[in-house]
């Protein structure tokens, strides 16, 4: 004779996997994502955001250095920039007229990006295909 399991157990599991059911969709929903903005809209952003846009030259330093890599960034579709300040691992698409996401805040006219958080996006992926 097959020996069944307590009800309880059952009960005590399915509650579990409801709570982390709810946590996952409170988290995905209305959890504390990174806001997405860009150099124009960075005025009046507290704390931490990620910011796009287009790498205009020249870029100076290393980014592997103490005093790291100083460059401009500016909206992808407008004419804002904002000083950048990057410490970290740079992708090898990252160049001058390459369109990045960088996460870190703005202090004093200065956006000081989280070392490591240096993303290039390729343009090929959004460039019209040739016929």
């Amino acid at each position: 004779m097959a020996r069944r399991g307590s009800p309880a157990r059952l009960v005590i599991a399915l509650s579990v996997a409801a709570l982390l059911a709810v946590f996952l969709l409170y988290t995905s929903i209305a959890g504390g994502g990174t806001p997405v903005v860009q150099p124009s809209e960075l005025t009046g952003q507290s704390g931490r955001v990620q910011l796009s846009g287009k790498v205009i030259g020249p870029i100076v330093g290393s980014a592997r250095s103490a005093a790291g890599a100083r460059f401009r960034l500016r909206d992808v579709e407008g004419s804002a920039t904002v000083r950048v300040l990057y410490r970290g691992s740079v992708p090898d698409q990252f160049q001058s007229g390459r369109h990045v996401y960088l996460q870190g805040a703005l202090r004093h006219g200065l956006f000081v990006a989280k070392p490591g958080s240096l993303v290039t996006k390729c343009p090929s992926k959004y460039t019209a295909k040739k016929s």
